[in-house]
């Protein structure tokens, strides 16, 4: 059974809430009433007042302002903000940190708001509490695909990537692409949704137990899955994380060092416009399966996905309600679709962004396939606590200072303790 933890919700400081985010209060006298629209994402911001302007259409004695925090600042602000009562009005909730609000009744009830049978239980999930009530409402969804540079598969001779490829796969195409080019193959990094997670539930296993209440690292599947990502670093196509540090993959792939990395389908369109020069280069495939998993087909990708959310001691509650359930209406979730910012939460919108990739030699359908068999991403109340011990102790792995034995069974402990202080 879920109880709160017995830390206290923050212990925001004064300076802090000087420093939080802007919110709607004091707005301009006349007459409307004035909101404040968090994000993190500048590249969204266009989609997301598109949205907001097309509500305050409807509703004209509404103002809805976006607003954009850098993601390093976001949620200290936020965190202060919520303390202080000086929220913005309404604001993106990420799965990471919603069980941490909404269990601890900083976030209203929107069961009343949201249409549920037009959102998958994974969207739904992600804007819910422990309690299973939503407290926010769904946003998008994502999945995770494989980005490959075309060129160097042309110059090696290696077919491009399809939904037959298989670890093995994988791995004879970057040994291959290394071999004529000398540039690495597939880079894989010490990252959890944009690495290992996909490669353990391809195997079989799981990061968490199903009620989520403990670790499941020590598992059979999920070690197999481990070892398999961990040892492709031991080949000469695969950087090492002493590389990754100083060079993203992403960096790399777009410099031509690299043939293949994973990559979110929310980083896609902002990478076809930052590296002009690389259109019509690269492309993207589903990811490769595992061949001999311990349970299932060998199929899976992790899927995540974006809430909008306000707090339950906003003075425009009534109104921000309103607003919310607008943004979770197929009017609004079709605009922010096709505005490129996300793929639609809303079930049978995903074609809107679709769409939007038209105008580019590249075909991001496979990211709308892989929802067929994707796998909600790995969250419960408490991973703020244990998501980096168990990044640190997984670079210890690859250091060689733990076995991978060593390291699984010390990472089971760091979440099994820290999920202790909220599961009985």
């Amino acid at each position: 059974m879920k109880k709160i933890s017995r830390r206290s919700f923050l212990a925001a400081t004064a300076a802090l809430a000087a420093a939080s985010l802007t919110t709607g209060c004091g707005g301009p006298s006349d007459g409307k009433t004035h909101l404040t629209f968090q994000i993190w994402d500048v590249a969204q911001r266009d989609g997301m007042q598109a949205m907001c302007d097309a509500y305050t259409e409807h509703n004209p004695d509404v103002v809805i302002e976006v607003q954009v925090t850098s993601w390093d600042e976001y949620w200290t602000k936020l965190e202060a903000a919520t303390m202080a009562r000086q929220a913005p009005d309404i604001f993106w909730m990420h799965t990471n940190e919603i069980l941490k609000y909404a269990d601890n009744g900083k976030l209203p009830d929107c069961s009343g708001i949201v249409e549920t049978e037009h959102f998958s239980d994974i969207s739904l999930s992600n804007a819910s509490g422990s309690d299973g009530k939503l407290y926010a409402v769904p946003k998008d969804k994502d999945t995770v695909g494989l980005v490959y540079n075309k060129e160097l598969f042309d110059a090696a001779g290696v077919a491009y990537p399809d939904d037959s490829w298989t670890w093995d796969t994988l791995c004879e195409a970057s040994q291959k692409i290394y071999d004529v080019t000398g540039k690495y193959g597939y880079m894989a990094y010490a990252d959890d949704q944009l690495g290992y997670w996909s490669f353990v539930y391809q195997a079989g296993g799981s990061i968490l137990t199903e009620d989520k209440t403990r670790a499941n690292f020590t598992d059979p599947a999920t070690r197999m899955g481990m070892e398999f990502y961990i040892n492709l670093q031991k080949n000469d196509w695969c950087p090492t994380q002493t590389y990754f540090a100083e060079t993203s993959p992403g960096t790399a792939f777009f410099s031509g060092y690299g043939a293949m990395f994973f990559e979110g389908n929310w980083n896609i369109l902002s990478e076809l416009q930052n590296y002009p020069e690389m259109v019509g280069k690269w492309d993207v495939a589903v990811l490769p399966k595992c061949p001999n998993p311990m349970s299932g087909d060998g199929r899976a990708t992790i899927s995540n996905g974006l809430s909008y959310a306000t707090t339950n001691t906003n003075k425009h509650l009534d109104v921000v309600m309103e607003v919310l359930k607008f943004f979770g209406s197929e009017e609004a979730q079709r605009i922010q679709g096709e505005s490129g910012a996300a793929i639609p939460a809303y079930e049978g919108l995903e074609d809107t962004w679709v769409g939007v990739f038209d105008q580019y030699p590249i075909d991001v359908t496979c990211f709308i396939d892989m929802f067929d068999y994707c796998i909600q991403s790995v969250n419960n109340a408490a991973r703020p606590e244990w998501k980096t011990p168990v990044s640190d102790t997984l670079l210890k792995i690859y250091t060689g200072e733990l076995s991978i034995d060593e390291g699984l069974d010390q990472m089971q402990q760091i979440v099994d303790t820290a999920s202790a202080e909220y599961y009985e």
